[in-house]
């Protein structure tokens, strides 16, 4: 029944004419330079070609490629400006779009999850998808009761779609990995392969969407959808318009995005301390900026499919260091990174170049407001990544214990749409009233605390 291309052999064949193409390329530009080409027009049509190769087998395959395109997508402002341009209109695509599902076998599917009767849950619906992406597509609807709905449904064999590319590609960890130099692709795959059986279970997503619904129901910044049914592979949620943020990326204006990136921020941060949970799927097509009654923006929250269970709220060590690194105590700092697992017992680290690694990076909540630039996240991704640099040896013996894997992705891939952004943001604002342990009287009463509870 499924036009997804699943069949091992045909999946592998085509993720593995992903790095053969990229080595075709290159010899394609070699010869291209001996026949009078200079470098640099080469290099722009050789990064050209591979973004185009890169967007239709990531495109084509959906499953566990595509969300690898998706993951890498939001990483791409730390990309230098003459290799990011022909990646960015190729990989931002993949937020949005996706080669979508027959008409017939979208009606196929609805007929095995909701019943041969399924139209009449439904006052409309609209056969041509409004959405597609890595497991599912979404199409409008209007549900029996008159509310305007959207119907996500999971693909036939998405997880066997998922599991075979996330496998096959880490294969080609290494062959990818110039794609986002200085980062270490292989445990991105490793880390998605473990989040898709969460993902692909439909009612744990309606059960994080509806937490979510409920809490912030009144709230004046952040909309997020009520769910209105769910079965198996399918979930029916309200509708909500709005401008991607991919759109605002591209063309909003500078209250536009410095809006957009505080309400990211701040819906980041504080829905772990009224939630229990973290919305771990940042990437710009999973949000929309609407206008509110006043006249200004609030934030729209889509997709709950990856969360991270935190019942309370983001870890106090991670406000507790970063507190300590602004107010320059190398040896606190030192310390807390010790006990929580970032620097193993077989280490030892000077405190004061610790410090030091951490305090450009926590730059933006430094001051009131910060601008976060495609320019500063290439800085810091080139300081951490040049091998002969100070930055990057520390780096290399730190250690990132597991129960923090998924926090620091995302915040990462936050701090990357805030670079696309362009946004300025009042960052630290945002860590005082949402983070445990960052704001002054939580950092004095840590202080106080005996050894053993602190």
């Amino acid at each position: 029944m499924s036009d997804l291309p699943r069949k091992a052999v045909t999946r592998t064949a085509k993720l593995a004419a992903l790095p053969i193409g990229f080595a075709g390329r290159a010899t394609w530009g070699i010869g291209r330079r001996i026949g009078g080409k200079s470098a640099e027009i080469v290099g722009r049509e050789l990064q050209q070609r591979t973004a185009d190769q890169l967007f239709k087998v990531l495109g084509e395959l959906k499953g566990g490629a595509m969300k690898f395109g998706q993951a890498l997508s939001v990483f791409e402002s730390a990309l230098p400006e003459d290799v990011a341009g022909p990646y960015r209109a190729a990989l931002t695509k993949l937020q949005e779009a996706a080669p979508p599902m027959p008409t017939r076998t979208v009606h196929a599917v609805l007929d095995e999850r909701l019943g041969e009767q399924w139209r009449e849950l439904f006052l409309e619906f609209e056969d041509t998808p409004s959405a597609a992406a890595s497991i599912g597509q979404v199409h409008r609807a209007v549900w029996h009761d008159g509310r305007e709905v959207a119907v996500k449904m999971q693909y036939p064999g998405a997880g066997e779609a998922l599991l075979s590319d996330l496998g096959q590609l880490s294969r080609f960890a290494r062959l990818l990995g110039p794609l986002i130099p200085g980062m270490d692709i292989k445990p991105l795959i490793t880390e998605l392969r473990d989040r898709v059986s969460e993902e692909l279970d439909y009612a744990l997503e309606a059960r994080a969407q509806q937490t979510h619904a409920e809490e912030f129901a009144d709230d004046p910044d952040v909309v997020v959808p009520q769910v209105v049914h769910q079965c198996e592979q399918v979930l029916v949620t309200e509708w909500i318009d709005g401008t991607p943020l991919a759109e605002i990326i591209d063309n909003g204006s500078e209250d536009e995005r410095d809006r957009a990136g505080q309400l990211l921020a701040r819906f980041l941060f504080s829905g772990p301390a009224r939630t229990g949970l973290l919305h771990a799927d940042p990437h710009p097509g999973n949000f929309r900026l609407l206008p509110d009654e006043k006249g200004g923006w609030r934030l729209g929250v889509l997709d709950f499919g990856t969360v991270d269970r935190m019942p309370g709220g983001l870890p106090e060590p991670i406000g507790a260091s970063l507190r300590r690194t602004l107010d320059g105590e190398a040896e606190g700092v030192y310390e807390l990174l010790c006990e929580e697992g970032f620097v193993k017992e077989s280490i030892e680290l000077e405190p004061d170049a610790v410090l030091d690694y951490l305090l450009p990076i926590i730059e933006p909540a430094r001051v009131d407001a910060f601008t976060f630039t495609r320019s500063w996240m290439r800085h810091q991704a080139a300081r951490i990544a040049d091998p002969r640099s100070p930055a990057h040896q520390l780096g290399k013996q730190l250690n990132l214990p597991p129960s923090y894997l998924l926090i620091h992705r995302v915040t990462l891939s936050t701090i990357g749409v805030l670079c696309q952004l362009g946004a300025t943001v009042r960052l630290r604002d945002e860590l005082e009233a949402w983070v445990p342990g960052f704001a002054a009287e939580d950092a004095a009463e840590i202080e106080d605390r005996p050894a053993a509870e602190a």
